[in-house]
C-alpha cells in the first residue's frame, strides 16, 4: 500500500490550506440541495465508494463528483503553464488528483457505477443544467433497468391475433 507523501510547507501555507474546505462546498450543497428538491434521493460523501463521491445515487448506481477547478485540473494543460509559486510542488500535487480521479472513475464503472463530474463553477453558473443532466441519467438507468427485466412472451408479441 502506498503511503501519503509528506509536503514541506512553511506555517503560512499551512494556515492558508486549513481553511481548504474538503467536504460540503457551497457548490456541491447547492446541487445536492436541488437533486433533493427535484425528489432524487442520495447519500453525501459515501465513503463506501471509491472516492468517496460527494453524493451518490444509490438507487441508480450514480457517483457524482463536484470538482474544484485548481485541485482537479481544469484546463489543466495551459493552467500548469502560468503556475509561478511551488510550481514542481504543485504541479506533482494536481497531477496525483488527476490520476487519482481516473483510478477512482475505472474502479467505480467496474462495480456498475456511472461517475459524473462537475466543475464547481459549472454547478455554480448552470445548476439547473446540472441537475437535469442528472436526472437524463436516471432516466436512462430506469429505461435500461425496464428493458432488461422485460421479456418477451412465447408466441410472439402480446396482443397480436392469431390465424
Amino acid at each position: 500500500m502506498k503511503h501519503p507523501k509528506s509536503y514541506d510547507s512553511t506555517p503560512e501555507t499551512r494556515r492558508r490550506m486549513s481553511h481548504v474546505r474538503l467536504k460540503r462546498g457551497k457548490a456541491e450543497t447547492a446541487l445536492a440541495k436541488a437533486l433533493w428538491h427535484a425528489g432524487c434521493r442520495y447519500r453525501l460523501n459515501d465513503r463506501r465508494l471509491p472516492g468517496s463521491p460527494d453524493i451518490a445515487v444509490t438507487r441508480y448506481k450514480l457517483a457524482i463528483f463536484v470538482d474544484g477547478e485548481f485541485w482537479h485540473g481544469y484546463d489543466w494543460s495551459r493552467r500548469k503553464d502560468r503556475l509561478k509559486a511551488n510550481r514542481a510542488y504543485w504541479i506533482e500535487k494536481i497531477e496525483e488528483n488527476i490520476a487519482r480521479d481516473r483510478r477512482n472513475d475505472a474502479r467505480l464503472q467496474a462495480m456498475g457505477w456511472t461517475p459524473v463530474h462537475f466543475w464547481e463553477k459549472e454547478v455554480l453558473k448552470d445548476l439547473p443544467g446540472c441537475v437535469k443532466t442528472v436526472e437524463d441519467l436516471i432516466l436512462q438507468r430506469q429505461v435500461e433497468e425496464h428493458l432488461s427485466s422485460w421479456e418477451e412472451p412465447a408466441g410472439g408479441c402480446a396482443g397480436e391475433d392469431e390465424g
